[in-house]
């Protein structure tokens, strides 16, 4: 019993970090039809936003969430309007310029603060465990299992109870139509993009007190976020929270029967045999053209 218990709450905080990530991927890809190769960097960017006001100005993690979700979101909404809003229904192009956008974040990173490791620490409040039935829990990945629900619960307030959310699907919908009733495409596209890259952000911070912060800590993230995005069906926040329950239960599970590696290469297997025959995954998102 201690085993499965401990197996089982493993998933849950892999899960809750992938749907984290995976939540700014399917907003950014699902309403613009960006593919963005850079959201590992502005994970990565957020983890070094909650390091730098940790050691330098001395503020809690707790209180750096919302300024790197500000600063990673500016930084975002920067990306866009510079390059992405240009590349717009070209796909490969938009692919390559992400990419390079990726490229040229890290490197800057490095160049700044060195590929040296750094860390950042959770809150004392939190930096504790207990048991139960034999397994151990971790109190600050317990908090990171409900702050994705949290997150997971404001980003569909955000998507269909607001004004923004209404527009942004309404572009979605059909673009050409929402134009004629005054909506401003290039508006709700920055803000869309800015709100994807700030979520990712928060999940770095988030993530940081448990992993080393280097700058390449967000590739190895965002292609599993990826992977959640594609099996749960794109756009589809439900989809997301249920492909990040299973990819993250599995990868736990997977990883302790056989190892790590063989782990992610059967889970990669099976996803694409899975989007073999539901190529719209399994919650898509129903769109009038």
């Amino acid at each position: 019993m201690d085993i499965f218990l401990n197996e089982l709450f493993i998933g849950l905080s892999l899960a809750s970090i992938l749907l984290m990530i995976a939540l700014g991927l399917a907003i950014i890809y699902g309403a613009m039809g960006v593919i963005n190769l850079a959201h590992g960097q502005f994970v990565m960017l957020g983890a070094y936003g909650a390091w730098v006001l940790q050691s330098s100005v001395g503020l809690s993690l707790l209180l750096a969430i919302p300024l790197v979700f500000v600063a990673v979101a500016v930084i975002g909404a920067v990306v866009e309007r510079t390059v992405v809003h240009r590349l717009y229904r070209r796909p490969l192009d938009t692919i390559l310029a992400t990419w390079g956008i990726g490229i040229v974040v890290e490197q800057l990173v490095r160049l700044v603060f060195s590929s040296d490791a750094r860390y950042v620490a959770r809150p004392e409040f939190l930096d504790f465990g207990f048991e139960v039935a034999g397994a151990y829990i971790s109190s600050y990945r317990l908090f990171v299992v409900f702050f994705a629900l949290g997150m997971l619960a404001a980003t569909w307030y955000v998507m269909y109870r607001t004004e923004f959310g209404m527009r942004l699907r309404a572009m979605v919908q059909n673009a050409e139509i929402s134009r004629c009733y005054g909506i401003s495409a290039r508006r709700v596209y920055a803000m869309t993009f800015a709100y994807g890259a700030g979520l990712a952000g928060v999940a770095g911070a988030l993530v940081s007190p448990l992993v080393s912060v280097t700058p390449t800590m967000g590739t190895s993230f965002v292609v599993d976020a990826f992977l959640v995005v594609v099996t749960g069906g794109v756009g589809s926040l439900v989809g997301a929270g249920a492909s990040a329950l299973m990819i993250g239960e599995a990868s736990a599970w997977l990883s302790f029967l056989f190892n790590e590696t063989t782990g992610r290469i059967l889970i990669l297997l099976a996803v694409v045999v899975f989007i073999r025959f539901r190529p719209e995954g399994m919650f898509p998102v129903k769109v009038r053209g």
